[in-house]
């Protein structure tokens, strides 16, 4: 079995005028991630699962040690490239594992017809077959959002600004490039995220510690569901 990768995660509120400074600041030390459009930029649509006592949600509230969310997703509305995706929160470490889905298996899963999952050779669809039946996880919340990442080779760190979070108002829309969204909070609010391996270099970590701002416990997940 592969040795799980569990990696560090920062997460700062920052404000527009944060954002200014640390986007000059990062583009002069580090590269770009090369799936980003002209603008720097892709846009990140993705379908979280919860059961009906809203397990993850209740998880994340309270803090609980060891978790885990699971998700499908894809970006820049390239519906050719879509990942189903669990991420574990293990002692205050993060760790993510994915597996390849085609649209008509995303539509099959949102639909409730996943007996062809009960065969699949890929560890992870397989597993999430297994809690849709006995921990009864369904498709819950849309989230909607523009990721900026940039990436420092030193730690393997990667830094990624998140803006204009949305969320749909009816969970079977993931594919539906017209479905309503809606802002989750105020427009001006932008998410700062650090994942790194062993070390955060210092100088990364002087960019951005911004305004001595506090380490934040934010997730895209929990307030999106504050609509449904």
């Amino acid at each position: 079995m592969e040795k799980l990768k569990l990696r560090h995660e920062l997460k700062h509120n920052i404000n527009v005028s944060d954002y200014m400074a640390l986007r000059q600041r990062l583009g002069a030390i580090t590269k770009q991630d090369s799936h980003v459009d002209e603008t720097g930029s892709y846009r990140i649509r993705s379908l979280y699962f919860d059961n009906f006592d809203d397990k993850a949600l209740r998880e994340k509230i309270n803090g609980v040690n060891n978790r885990e969310k699971f998700r499908i997703r894809y970006y820049n509305d390239n519906m050719d490239y879509i990942k189903l995706e669990k991420k574990c929160k293990i002692n205050g470490l993060c760790s993510k594992s994915s597996a390849r889905l085609t649209k008509e298996q995303c539509e099959g899963i949102i639909d409730g017809d996943i007996q062809w999952m009960r065969n699949s050779t890929d560890p992870l669809i397989a597993e999430l077959y297994t809690k849709m039946n006995f921990q009864q996880l369904r498709p819950k919340t849309l989230v909607d959002y523009i990721r900026e990442p940039y990436i420092y080779e030193p730690g393997n760190v990667r830094i990624t600004i998140d803006s204009e979070i949305k969320t749909g108002l009816n969970s079977k829309e993931l594919f539906d490039q017209n479905a309503v969204t809606m802002r989750t909070h105020d427009q001006n609010i932008i998410i700062l995220e650090v994942k790194y391996d062993e070390f955060l270099p210092e100088i990364i970590r002087s960019i951005v510690q911004v305004n001595n701002r506090q380490n934040s416990a934010f997730s895209k997940y929990a307030v999106c569901r504050v609509y449904g």
